[in-house]
């Protein structure tokens, strides 16, 4: 039987189709919803063997699937244009903060800091599309938790939460002190996680 008959193969077209009409990585879940009964993870593997060489590649990150330009040729594409608006220097260590320590409230964002987080410094984070409210601590006063999304994930190329760099990589970067100890709050860890 030709493969334009054989229903993996179907499958794995359907696939392709969907994940280049999305404008945004597409969530494995919803992948499984469109194929039925077939584990979809297999023929994301043949879909991902199919552009394994090619200009573009499918890369998950975060659970969530889509085709991305090829890494070794990202550089070819990239056209440099300046940004005028950086972020602040508080947007830079929340967001550190949240990513490291979610979910996370703003009070104990705070508390790491050592200083007053303004409203507006998360309003930038949630417009960017890096963090969101998570739940509720079931503490008194119910305070809101930050957390990082899915397009944190995709806009710098981490695969999971997991390859966040290590406190022993940013400071061989060159990014943290090598005397500071790195804060932690109490129930969260060292902070090196």
């Amino acid at each position: 039987m030709s493969d334009l008959f054989d229903s993996d193969f179907q499958l794995v077209r359907l696939l392709e189709a969907i994940l280049f009409a999305s404008a945004d990585p597409v969530p494995e879940g919803v992948l499984q919803s469109r194929v039925g009964a077939v584990p979809v993870r297999p023929l994301l593997a043949q879909l991902e063997n199919l552009y394994r060489h090619r200009g573009v590649n499918l890369v998950a990150s975060g659970g969530r699937w889509a085709f991305r330009t090829a890494a070794d040729l990202g550089d070819k594409l990239r056209v440099e244009i300046e940004v005028t608006a950086k972020l602040s220097r508080a947007a830079v260590e929340t967001l550190s903060i949240i990513a490291y320590h979610q979910p996370v409230t703003r009070a104990e964002i705070e508390a790491i800091r050592g200083v007053a987080t303004s409203k507006g410094t998360l309003d930038i984070l949630m417009e960017a599309g890096w963090v969101q409210p998570g739940r509720r601590r079931e503490t008194p006063g119910r305070p809101l938790t930050w957390i990082t999304t899915p397009h944190f994930l995709d806009h710098f190329g981490l695969g999971s939460l997991r390859d966040l760099p290590g406190v022993d990589d940013l400071r061989a970067a060159g990014l943290l002190d090598r005397a500071a100890p790195m804060p932690s709050l109490p129930g969260l860890g060292t902070g090196e996680g």
